[in-house]
């Protein structure tokens, strides 16, 4: 007889948190942060380049929203992760739990066997946070998942191109009906045709998911990659874009990250 595998599922994590979502449709609400470790694009903005390769250890908050974190050895095993998300979630607190990143969609063989144990044992609510580039994957994990916030990016911002996936990615989440919004990285750069180009792809899907513009923070002169500084864009700019995009759409908000105005991870 052969003997079945029994390798335990591990992940590569950066930290487990308890903080307020600063940006989407679930901005303002308190939400269990999972961030993973890893991601497959580079983006010119990216405020968490710290995520692109895995570090051998990751940080896990022992008490929701103190930040006395503690560090631990990756990778971290499943069992092991509920545990520390258990540990999180105080009566009443939390509205959901944020899979971040990094990608967390490099992680779905480890999420279709973690989120279904973790909504059984929370009874939170799964937010998945992704650049909408790997449907693949995506498809993988949409059963266990309740709300899916999507980055398009915009050539001319982020460096990145990847239309057809975001296309695809966003269809998926439409027809699992599951709650799918599309946050949208705008700087001085961005090139209106492709907002426009952004704006025809969503309709295209449904007019009635939610587009969020969200004006780039400027990084740190040390943090900064990219050739050209990313600067926010002015109001007469963002004004222009959501006018433009309501011409294909009923929602386009205009909301920064709140969440660094009130110092929040």
């Amino acid at each position: 007889m052969i003997a079945k595998n029994t390798v335990t599922p591990t992940a590569r994590l950066i930290e487990v948190f308890s903080a307020i979502q600063g940006e989407g449709l679930n901005v303002g609400t308190r939400q269990i942060f999972i961030r993973f470790a890893l991601c497959d694009l580079r983006c010119n903005f990216c405020d968490s380049a710290h995520t692109w390769n895995a570090p051998a250890t990751c940080r896990i908050e022992r008490s929701p929203g103190l930040r006395d974190f503690e560090i631990h050895s990756n990778p971290v095993s499943l069992p092991i992760l509920l545990e520390w998300v258990e540990q999180q979630n105080l009566p009443c607190l939390h509205d959901s739990i944020s899979l971040t990143g990094g990608e967390p969609l490099l992680h779905a063989p480890f999420l279709t066997q973690f989120l279904p144990q973790v909504r059984a044992i929370t009874g939170l609510p799964i937010y998945l946070e992704t650049g909408g580039h790997r449907s693949e994957q995506l498809a993988m994990i949409l059963p266990y998942l309740d709300s899916v916030g999507m980055d398009f990016k915009l050539p001319s911002v982020s460096g990145e191109n990847h239309w057809q996936e975001h296309s695809k990615c966003l269809q998926l989440c439409h027809d699992s009906y599951l709650n799918v919004f599309v946050k949208i990285i705008v700087s001085q750069n961005t090139d209106p045709a492709e907002l426009e180009r952004s704006a025809s792809l969503v309709a295209e899907v449904s007019p009635d998911i939610s587009v969020f513009l969200q004006p780039v923070t400027p990084l740190p002169v040390s943090e900064q990659f990219a050739p050209v500084p990313m600067l926010a864009p002015s109001s007469d700019q963002v004004l222009m874009w959501q006018a433009l995009m309501k011409g294909f759409l009923k929602y386009v908000r205009v909301i920064p990250q709140t969440h660094k105005m009130i110092n929040q991870l």
